[in-house]
Order: C-alpha cells, then sequence, then structure tokens
C-alpha cells in the first residue's frame, strides 16, 4: 500500500507505474530479445526497426528500451548494450521521454510532408549529447503516401548518427519500399501463463489480494495485451475496493457465472428448453448482456470443441475449474457434429441479437432453435431409423416408362443401409469404323468431334425417320434452321471420309427431339422419385427438404431413336 507521504501525490496507474524500463523486465518478447542480444554482441545494430503486433504487447516501450540501449554511457564510455540493470548518464532522460536527442512522434497526428521534412532536415544535425540521435515514430502506418516517399531516401543511407524506430498494428498498410528498408520484430500476444504470473506478481507488490479465477477473467478478457491486462486490473481493485475477487471482475466485465453459463450448455444440449430459457431470464435479471451470453455459450462449445480434438488444452492456467473439469467431460459425451452445429447456430445468433431491437427476445429464439436442434438426428441415423421401419402396405406404385428392353430407370440414389438393387452399368457403345449405324451414334460422333453446333441441332432440331448406311432421313422441328442439313452432310463426308445424303423427310414431324424426351423424363423421374416412401419420410422428417436433382440413365433415352432405321420396324415399335 502507498505511505503516508506519497499518499497526498498523483495516482499512477498500473499499466505506467510498472513499465518495462529494461529488456530484463519486458515480458512476453523472448525471441525479440535473443535477436537483439546477439546484434548487440557482435556489433551488428541495424539502423532502422520495424515493430508490429497488436495493442498493448510493448511497442513503444520496445522502442524506448532500445534508444536507451543505443546511447548507454556509464562511467567507462559509451558503449551500446543491452544490460541496462544500471542506469547509465542518459537513461533516466530516455525513460522519462526529455532527453533531447530522442525525438518521439505520433504519426497519428503528424501524417503529412511536412512534418517529414522536419526529420529529414534536423537528420543532417548530430546528436548533443547521446551517442545517437533516436527517431521513435509511433502507428507509422497512418503517414501518407507522400510523407513515406519522403522519408525512402534519408531511411536508406541515414548519418552513422542516426537511428529509426517504428511501431504500428496495421503492418500490412506500410509501403513495402519502407518495410525493405527496416529490420521487423514481431511482438507476440503474451501467453495466459505468463500474463498471469505477472498479475499476480503486481498484486503481491501492491499487497492486494486476489482470487485465482478473478485473475483468469482477467487473462482472458485481455487478449494477451499487457496494457489492457493492467487496466483491467486497475479497475478491478477500485471496482472491489482493494479486493480482486471473481465475483466483482464478473460484475465489472458484465459476464455471467462462467458456471451457469455450464448449465446453460448442458441444458441446450440436452434438449431441455425450458430450462435454458429459465437460466436466461435468470442471468439477464442478474444483469447480464444477452449478447455476451451468446458469446459465453460460443466461447464454452470452442472449448469443448477443443478439448475433444486436444485433450491437452484443459490444463490451460486461463480456465476456471468448473471449464477445465466440466468441459472434459462434455468433449467426451458429445459428438462432433453437435458441437459444430452449436458453433454454427450460436454464430450466426450472436449477430441476430446485435441488430434485434430487444436483444432477449433474439437471444431466446436463439436458444430455442439450438435446443431443438440438439434433438435432430443425423442423417446416418435417420436413415437406419428409416430403413428399419417396415415397409407401407400398399406402397403407391413407381411410375415407369416403357422401354424395349423392358426396363426402367433409376429415380434417385439414397446411401441407407439395407439391400438395393443393383443396377448394372451401361457399357459404351462400340464405335463404327465406316461410320454411325443409327442416330444414337450419330450423336455420339458428334460429341467426340465437339461439333456443339451439330449435335445440338441432331439433339433439340431433328428427329430421325430412316437411317441406314449412307443415308439419313429426318424430320425437322419447327423453327430449325433448313442449311443445318447441308451441314451434316458436309461433316459426315469429313468425318467418316464417304459421302452421305441427309433429306427432310415430307412427312409431318412424328414424336419428339431428343431433347424434349430428357426433359420430360427428367420431370417424369422427379414425380416418381417425390412418390417414392423413403423419400416421402426423409421429408417429413425434415420439413423444408426438397428434391433437387435425379439423375436419369443416358441409355435410357436414346432406344427409341436407335429403332429408326431402313428396316420396317416391328409392331411392339409402335407404341414408341
Amino acid at each position: 500500500m502507498a505511505s503516508p507521504d506519497t499518499a497526498s501525490s498523483p495516482y499512477l496507474v498500473l499499466a505506467r507505474k510498472y513499465r518495462p524500463v529494461s529488456f530484463s523486465t519486458l515480458i512476453g518478447q523472448d525471441a525479440m530479445v535473443q535477436t537483439l542480444g546477439n546484434a548487440f554482441k557482435q556489433n551488428r545494430i541495424h539502423h532502422a526497426f520495424m515493430l508490429t503486433g497488436v495493442r498493448g504487447v510493448g511497442k513503444t516501450t520496445t522502442a524506448r528500451i532500445l534508444a536507451r540501449a543505443f546511447n548507454y554511457e556509464d562511467a567507462s564510455g559509451k558503449h551500446p548494450t543491452l544490460d541496462l540493470d544500471v542506469e547509465g548518464e542518459h537513461c533516466r532522460a530516455i525513460i522519462e521521454g526529455r532527453h533531447i536527442d530522442v525525438i518521439e512522434m505520433d504519426a497519428a497526428s503528424n501524417t503529412g510532408i511536412d512534418n517529414i521534412r522536419e526529420i529529414i532536415d534536423s537528420v543532417k544535425y548530430g546528436p548533443v549529447s547521446a551517442p545517437y540521435k533516436v527517431y521513435i515514430i509511433d502507428e507509422v502506418h497512418m503517414l501518407s503516401t507522400q510523407a513515406f516517399n519522403g522519408l525512402l531516401k534519408t531511411l536508406e543511407e541515414p548519418p552513422p548518427y542516426v537511428k529509426f524506430i517504428f511501431a504500428t498494428t496495421e503492418i500490412r498498410k506500410v509501403p513495402v519500399t519502407i518495410l525493405s528498408r527496416c529490420q521487423r520484430f514481431d511482438l507476440r500476444r503474451i501467453t495466459p501463463e505468463t500474463m498471469t504470473a505477472y498479475l499476480e506478481n503486481i498484486l503481491d507488490q501492491e499487497n492486494i489480494a486476489f482470487e485465482a479465477e478473478a485473475i483468469a477473467m482477467i487473462v482472458r478478457a485481455g487478449e494477451g495485451s499487457a496494457r489492457d491486462n493492467l487496466s483491467l486490473l486497475d479497475q478491478a481493485i477500485s471496482h472491489g475496493n482493494g479486493h480482486v475477487s471473481a465475483a466483482t471482475v464478473k460484475a465489472m466485465l458484465g459476464l455471467g457465472d462462467r458456471a451457469r453459463t455450464i448449465d446453460l450448455f448442458e441444458h441446450l444440449m440436452s434438449g431441455q428448453v425450458d430450462k435454458a430459457l429459465n437460466l436466461m431470464r435468470e442471468l439477464y435479471d442478474a444483469g447480464a448482456d444477452p449478447q455476451t451470453m451468446i458469446a459465453d455459450l460460443a466461447d464454452f462449445t470452442h472449448l469443448v470443441t477443443r478439448i475433444k480434438v486436444v485433450p491437452a488444452a484443459a490444463d490451460d492456467v486461463s480456465l476456471t475449474p468448473d471449464e477445465r473439469a466440466r468441459g472434459a467431460e462434455l468433449a467426451i459425451k458429445l459428438p462432433m457434429r453437435a458441437l459444430t452445429r452449436c458453433w454454427q447456430i450460436l454464430f450466426k445468433g450472436y449477430d441476430e441479437v446485435s441488430r434485434a431491437g430487444n436483444g432477449l427476445q433474439a437471444a431466446e429464439m436463439v436458444l430455442v432453435r439450438l435446443a431443438y436442434a440438439a434433438d435432430l438426428p443425423s442423417p446416418d441415423e435417420l436413415l437406419a431409423k428409416l430403413a428399419s421401419q417396415p415397409a407401407p402396405a400398399n406402397p403407391m406404385p413407381p411410375q415407369t416408362f416403357n422401354r424395349p428392353d423392358g426396363g426402367g430407370h433409376q429415380a434417385i440414389r439414397v446411401e441407407a443401409p439395407r439391400a438395393q438393387q443393383t443396377v448394372p452399368q451401361s457399357q459404351p457403345r462400340p464405335r463404327p469404323t465406316a461410320g454411325p449405324r443409327n442416330y444414337a451414334e450419330l450423336i455420339a460422333l458428334a460429341n467426340d468431334k465437339r461439333d456443339i453446333i451439330v449435335k445440338i441441332a441432331l439433339e433439340s432440331d431433328m428427329r430421325p425417320v430412316a437411317f441406314s448406311e449412307g443415308r439419313i432421313e429426318v424430320a425437322l422441328s419447327d423453327g430449325a434452321d433448313p442449311g443445318i442439313i447441308a451441314t451434316l452432310s458436309a461433316r459426315l463426308q469429313q468425318w467418316t471420309g464417304q459421302r452421305w445424303l441427309v433429306t427432310v423427310s415430307n412427312k409431318a414431324p412424328a414424336g419428339s427431339t431428343l431433347r424434349q424426351i430428357k426433359e420430360q423424363r427428367q420431370k417424369a423421374a422427379t414425380d416418381e422419385a417425390h412418390d417414392d416412401p423413403l423419400v416421402q419420410a426423409i421429408i417429413e422428417t425434415f420439413p423444408g427438404a426438397k428434391v433437387v436433382n435425379v439423375r436419369v440413365r443416358e441409355d435410357a433415352l436414346t432406344p427409341e431413336f436407335d429403332a429408326a432405321t431402313e428396316a420396317p420396324p416391328e409392331p411392339e415399335d409402335d407404341e414408341l
């Protein structure tokens, strides 16, 4: 606690009071400290540095420590070093931000070329007292394009007594020409273990009692930022009147009780929507925000999923005892499909609650949706259940189409654990050496030759009347281009090496074109699929479900065209 003689002095927030002043007190950036230490030992110190990272990880602090390391001078003389435990001649002024040779500039409020010209002009003059003149430019990505361009030449070839240190949270907005002239360091988020030990150490120095669960909540909310964590800790100390407890931190952050959030999650996963709604109402009356409750549920869903995939995730020090124990238990019980479905519903529901006029109502509707979705069986379970049910006494006979070989076609294919009739695969038609022997082979030949115009005309504009070697008689549909006849004759001579006589029948075209037959049979196949008992059961089980596509075997479409030859048709073919 503060001593009596300092009680009247202005309060210094924890983020400033415990701001690192040397690399030995900088936390969470061991890789960068090691790299800089090796560079200083080998006297390979770069003239420009780019520090990037999220807010509060120590970019500006690192810049000031670097400025102190460059300008370290003691009784033995000037020698840059990272060993800053003993203050040098210039250290105190640099720490307090008042050294004349260490110039700090905020690029957010000094974005123009005129501000950069001041730096360029001052670079010509050497340092006043320190070994190096250090320019620290914070939020450098805010500089204008002209300002960046004006800095390029000086940044590439500065005087030997000048060092540049840039800091930014938006590294992608910094031009590549600037990045290529700097030594870049990515400052990482501070891990929960390191941050927890850091906050507990500060509380011990301040003689303030705390609860481990409260520290875990602060660390989670701080998201790896030292400044954010210290600010939250400062707020928690004031909120709890000198004692950091889990209850005060929950109230301060607007968090629901984590144990009750897990209870809510369990009610939803078991489909107990009434208990879930009552518990949400209780949390709301206690002061929890509806959107925060949805976010807490999504956070816990993510935790359970992580534990299911990586069991070691339950050892995270930022987790509460309830999260650690009950999360691992739920990870064993719940299947992955239920967790991913829960995450999708909560993720979408969070946005719905944020846009709703009444957040509580929107949140309750999200819970209702989630509770009912939790009871839905998986597709495999549903098909197994439907397959185990007895078939209806008088099933509706499927609609079939007459074919010369008496066969039908496959309406829909459903992967189910029951015996299904195996439909033999159609064999590819043999290609003649001299030319096509029927209309179907003629279409196949046009397809092989990649002649789209002829292929479309054969399928959509023509109907075969007679077909023999070297001679084809067709009927044209209304609106067809008569010139396609000459085109077809020329293509056949080119493809087969012999002359083909293609004539137009004087009779009115009978029947339908191949394209029309495809469309008719596709529609009939879809209707037949709708009438299938298994499909009807699936549609009834999943409201809103519909048959999207039904595949018809290609060999079911062309037999009647194959019959159009020079030989007289058989009597039974009149049905076609």
